[in-house]
């Protein structure tokens, strides 16, 4: 029987290419996200490429939706825990609570719901994997940062408690953790629809990461034989050094 991978926030950015690589390796792919239009059309590609997918509309912070979606399935072999996101840069002491909380809700919480609710099937499949989407935000704090950087480190708390609780259980908990990648709305969600202040993240940059990058980390990742665990994955571009060290050949007038 064919294995399932089940990709959170599968209908853009890291979530779609993780979520079209993974059934170019042979899984059978539920995607999973909010916008039902981008699913649908994610999920057409990877069927009119020979694949096997189905979308199906979640949000992931809807505990009862999750625990639907988990029951509807008859297996989960992989699950991508990619959901999430920023809002804003602002500093702590001009921060609204709100977008704290929302930040918390999809990053923390989501990451829990579906991971709670697909692990009885993870263990069942004999070879489960997990692979929680982090960041690198999760591993060092940076200015203006805030709520996501909290919201990050929660998922990268989840990762390493969870890999010890199922120590003796047949499933790999993976953390990738993402420097600067480039995709179609990430900064311009989380600058509010600015695309200017969303094109200054990547200014001067030659070669940011790619969504396709991170899905081929992720695949690769999970295709290792099943007693390999990659715990934790950092990947940023070679012109990342650190988080507040980048190369940038022509950096905008306000980043000089």
């Amino acid at each position: 029987m064919q294995a399932v991978a089940v990709v959170t926030g599968a209908s853009s950015g890291i979530g779609a290419a993780t979520a079209v690589k993974l059934a170019e390796a042979g899984y059978q792919v539920v995607l999973t996200a909010r916008r039902a239009d981008r699913l649908a059309e994610v999920a057409e590609r990877i069927t009119a490429a020979g694949g096997a997918a189905q979308a199906r509309q979640l949000d992931v912070t809807d505990r009862a939706a999750v625990s639907a979606l988990a029951d509807s399935l008859d297996r989960c072999d992989v699950l991508v825990a990619n959901a999430g996101g920023a809002i804003g840069a602002d500093t702590i002491a001009a921060s609204s609570p709100d977008d704290w909380q929302a930040m918390y809700q999809v990053n923390v919480l989501g990451t829990l719901h579906i991971t709670q609710a697909l692990l009885p099937k993870l263990i069942a499949s004999g070879a489960g994997a997990i692979v929680l989407m982090g960041s690198t935000a999760g591993l060092i704090s940076y200015e203006g940062g805030g709520g996501y950087v909290v919201a990050k480190h929660g998922t990268h708390a989840i990762a390493e408690t969870l890999r010890l609780e199922l120590y003796d259980q047949p499933v790999r908990v993976i953390e990738i953790a993402p420097g600067m990648v480039k995709t179609s709305e990430f900064a311009v969600n989380r600058y509010r629809g600015d695309t200017a202040k969303a094109a200054a993240v990547y200014a001067g940059v030659a070669e940011p990461l790619t969504d396709a990058d991170v899905a081929d980390a992720v695949v690769w990742s999970v295709t290792r034989p099943p007693h390999f665990n990659v715990d934790l994955m950092v990947i940023r571009p070679r012109a990342q050094a650190a988080q507040h060290k980048v190369h940038r050949e022509q950096p905008p007038a306000d980043l000089r």
